[in-house]
């Protein structure tokens, strides 16, 4: 808990539950980050926060909102990322920006997981140059939560856009990676992990996905998994399974059709009730399930894609994503940095190494 007297200082940040925040990245600019703060703040008073970008206006913006300056140490950062900068440019420029200092918080240790809204594409060359791969990582994953009808209310997908390539061994490494993840963050402890493809058949799709097919078969025993084989894009908000694995073309493909379609059914059923005075008196006596649907479909609530496959917890948040988004981005954070999330991981892929290389092709020959 914060005490009166301010934010205490920065040791230990497994103890005290710190937070690295990238405040200047968004595309609603550095008030809405801190709104976002403050909303999280309300919901979980443990929480601490380095929050990164222009100071004179962070402490002016922190100092609105009361008792929030308690939990906020603010570190001055001169440049910000803009989501037209080129990675590239990123990784030589970009020493001085509000993304590069937050990633650094964490690659020092005195937070546990970054949270930005910038550039995702700079935030990932960034993340993987100062935080380093995993041994045994060929390349990062975002991990994105899913609505679905599953108890938890979610399913995990991975990759969705930090790469557009994958090789079979990269997606062994993804279900490795999202088992994790559903493990810790959703509480799942066997979870039921699918391959995205054209067909639930064994002999359908691309040799790299057959290849992948097997490969993730014979090491979900060992890893404490199930692996449920080929699924479609049918059973991403289903209840078949818990981790979607793919690639990052056809995951972002997939995530920014199912936000499209959410806001499109959101506005169609709005414009249907608002047709006639007999649909309005439709919509003021179905009020509080059409709550319920938008809160299920809103994709505000589960805004945050999570790098997988770094020395360290990075959290995407939307671009776009206002206090509410914000809020849920830090949420995540926060759940992932209580359950130690980074180590676990860690500790999976390391364990799970020796088991990759015993399924690879030419083990087999």
């Amino acid at each position: 808990m914060s005490d009166k007297t301010g934010m205490a200082p920065i040791r230990d940040a497994a103890a005290t539950g710190v937070l690295s925040i990238d405040a200047m990245g968004g595309d609603l600019g550095p008030e809405a980050v801190v709104s976002g703060l403050a909303l999280a703040v309300k919901k979980i008073p443990a929480i601490r926060f380095i929050v990164h970008g222009d100071k004179p206006t962070l402490d002016a913006l922190i100092a609105k909102r009361r008792g929030l300056s308690d939990h906020c140490t603010v570190r001055h950062a001169d440049d910000i990322v803009a989501m037209t900068d080129k990675p590239s440019q990123v990784l030589r420029t970009g020493r001085d920006t509000s993304m590069w200092s937050a990633v650094e918080a964490v690659k020092s240790g005195e937070a546990t997981v970054c949270v930005s809204c910038g550039n995702t594409g700079a935030l990932m060359a960034v993340s993987t140059i100062r935080l380093r791969k995993l041994p045994g990582v060929n390349r990062p994953a975002i991990a994105i939560l899913w609505p679905s009808r599953n108890p938890s209310g979610f399913n995990v997908m991975l990759d969705v856009g930090a790469d557009i390539r994958a090789d079979a061994e990269d997606l062994v490494q993804y279900a490795l990676m999202g088992m994790s993840y559903a493990r810790n963050g959703l509480g799942l402890d066997r979870p039921r992990v699918g391959l995205l493809n054209v067909g639930t058949e064994e002999n359908k799709g691309r040799t790299e996905l057959k290849d992948a097919h097997d490969r993730i078969e014979k090491v979900a025993v060992d890893n404490g998994f199930d692996f449920v084989g080929f699924v479609e894009g049918g059973d991403i908000p289903g209840d078949r399974v818990d981790v979607i694995v793919t690639d990052g073309f056809t995951g972002n493909v997939a995530l920014k059709t199912g936000e499209g379609t959410a806001r499109f059914v959101r506005d169609m059923l709005a414009e249907a009730f608002r047709a006639t005075p007999l649909s309005k008196v439709a919509a003021l006596l179905a009020m509080s399930s059409l709550k319920r649907l938008s809160r299920r479909i809103d994709p505000r609530r589960v805004n945050g894609g999570v790098f997988l496959g770094l020395n360290g917890t990075v959290v995407k948040s939307h671009g776009s994503a206002d206090e509410t988004g914000i809020a849920a981005a830090v949420g995540l954070a926060w759940n992932l940095s209580e359950a130690g999330f980074s180590e676990r991981l860690k500790a999976r892929v390391a364990a799970a190494t020796a088991t990759l290389e015993q399924t690879a092709p030419e083990a087999e020959t």
